[in-house]
């Protein structure tokens, strides 16, 4: 599919449609993680002050969300990216995360990083997020060493620039 037909929109998590992925999303990485070591957010979690979020439409269906934290003024983190398995490889996850990066650029965020699992089942993750830049990197904020998690991060230069 063509990424163009995709369009993002600020969302809020409790709306059903919308927490109806938020709850896929988190019972999902749930499954996939050991208790302790699970740090997805639900649909309450994601509506922080601190949270921006957002949803992904292909026409009149939801394919994809995603979050940003602010940890800081210079210092921010994707959280809760999720595409729908249909929609797998059609540019979503892509496109959300070339958005999020632009909007933690707007932000003023000079750092942006991420924690996702170790696990096989997160792999395609990790490769998305290198493709855009993130390298691994120790555990920020109140993150710990943990054998099943991945951190990653990278540095923010310029402004509205498209990523790769």
């Amino acid at each position: 599919m063509i990424q163009s037909e995709l369009r993002i929109r600020p969302d809020s998590p409790e709306k059903s449609e919308v927490r109806a992925l938020v709850s896929h999303d988190f019972a999902t990485a749930r499954a996939a993680t050991d208790e302790a070591s699970a740090h997805a957010l639900d649909a309450d979690s994601l509506t922080a002050d601190n949270i921006r979020f957002w949803s992904v439409w292909r026409g009149d269906n939801l394919v994809g969300i995603g979050a940003l934290q602010a940890l800081s003024p210079e210092h921010g983190e994707v959280k809760s990216m999720h595409t729908v398995e249909s929609a797998s490889g059609t540019g979503v996850a892509d496109t959300l995360l070339c958005h999020i990066l632009e909007e933690a650029r707007r932000s003023g965020f000079q750092r942006l990083s991420l924690e996702t699992g170790s696990m096989a089942f997160f792999a395609p993750a990790r490769a998305l997020y290198r493709k855009h830049g993130f390298v691994e990197c120790a555990p920020f904020a109140d993150y710990t060493h943990d054998p099943n998690s991945t951190y990653m991060t990278r540095a923010l230069t310029g402004t509205g620039q498209r990523e790769a």
